[in-house]
């Protein structure tokens, strides 16, 4: 493309194009947006942020707002209010310099900032604190309240009151098997296993049509057995469930080695049910996720790229979709929100620097903060995942 038709598409001057290209001059935001359109190519491939490595900068100019802008929306905020925000101390904030004002250095006050900000950028919460920590490496990141657990509902509490105490119990233990395979789940997925569709694998087996003397029982079977309530009435006790919302009853046929194709009774307890259970069991609500942790299985992977620290992980042994949300450079769908950048493929070089031996998966700089910040309540969170090791990692973070 020639200069001159740059300069006509994207509304300037062909000579403000050419002080582009020579550095000595900075598009505004709403000019870069016009750049970008006119080559035909997104914002971050022109202020050259890597994906997953973006900097507090990058999102405002990926948004197309000016310091004045932002420093306008931020203020209609209380959080903005509180911090007196201003154009001047945007840029210090992005420019990782010192901010004026005593609430700059609370991390609980600037935490209330993140949502005004990402809002601003039309981006998610994360994406805004990732970029702080990248920019800001070494002060506090500022400080997300988690979500408490909850009460269980008025409405659980009574469904649960309901039952008779039979169906409370098969409901309770109901429960508690779909949970072991859910635990059960977990484990084959750390081990690289395959994994069946949660609509399969929740699908609990009650009976198997045949007689127990041969076939055995299910392992619900046992459970009801050892509370007393296994017996000729389980079909009566499970579809009164049913017609409550609780469960879910259906019929298919597996092959057994003793008895050929046979006929099987499944059980899937509804999300009605599962609320109702817990609020008789005493159990808080689930709470909902909090916007800057990762999922179980994302904590898995990175805590497993930690371990391996600091020769790092193989090649091979970090593959399929969590790249996408934790891989620097990696997107996960067209249009789609950026990965986090936790980690990178980086090159290991041959004995004597004569070429690249192989790569492979290392914390990035962001990774290990983050592993530093939330290593406590990702233990609380996700105790199942081996963190062993990772205190002498999270440490050595300044």
């Amino acid at each position: 493309m020639a200069r001159a038709t740059l300069a006509q598409r994207a509304g300037v001057s062909p000579r403000m194009i050419f002080f582009y290209e020579e550095g000595r001059h900075t598009p505004t935001p709403a000019r870069l947006g016009q750049l970008a359109a006119a080559l035909g190519c997104e914002v971050d491939a022109l202020t050259g942020a890597q994906r997953g490595q973006e900097t507090l900068v990058d999102l405002r100019y990926a948004a197309g707002l000016t310091l004045e802008r932002v420093a306008e929306l931020l203020r209609a905020s209380q959080a903005g209010r509180e911090l007196c925000v201003s154009a001047s101390k945007i840029s210090a904030l992005e420019s990782g310099r010192p901010v004026r004002g005593r609430s700059w250095q609370d991390p609980e006050v600037t935490g209330r900032l993140l949502a005004p900000l990402a809002k601003a950028y039309g981006v998610p919460i994360r994406m805004v604190l990732d970029a702080w920590m990248r920019t800001r490496g070494n002060e506090p990141a500022p400080a997300l309240a988690g979500k408490r657990k909850q009460e269980p509902s008025r409405a659980a509490l009574a469904t649960w009151e309901s039952l008779n105490e039979r169906q409370q119990i098969y409901l309770g233990e109901i429960m508690r098997d779909d949970r072991m395979t859910e635990t059960e789940m977990w484990m084959r997925r750390v081990q690289r296993l395959q994994v069946p569709r949660a609509t399969d694998w929740r699908k609990l087996p009650l009976t198997i049509k045949a007689a127990p003397s041969i076939v055995g029982y299910t392992r619900l079977q046992e459970r009801l057995r050892q509370r007393g309530v296994h017996d000729p009435g389980t079909g009566q006790t499970v579809h009164a469930l049913e017609r409550r919302g609780l469960l879910v009853i259906t019929e298919d046929s597996v092959e057994h080695p003793a008895v050929g194709e046979v006929g099987r009774v499944l059980v899937e307890i509804t999300r009605r049910g599962r609320a109702a259970a817990r609020a008789g069991l005493g159990e808080p609500r689930e709470p909902d996720p909090v916007a800057h942790l990762l999922s179980e299985w994302l904590w898995g992977v990175l805590a497993r790229v930690a371990t391996a620290e600091p020769i790092g992980l193989e090649d091979d042994q970090l593959a399929g979709r969590s790249l996408f949300f934790i891989g620097v450079g990696y997107r996960g769908k067209a249009g789609g929100q950026p990965s986090r950048g936790f980690v990178d493929s980086v090159p290991l070089m041959a004995p004597g620097g004569t070429h690249v031996a192989e790569y492979r998966w290392r914390l990035t700089r962001l990774g290990r903060r983050h592993i530093a910040e939330y290593l406590d309540l990702y233990r609380r969170l996700y105790p199942r995942v081996n963190t062993t090791g990772l205190d002498t990692l999270a440490g050595e973070i300044p």
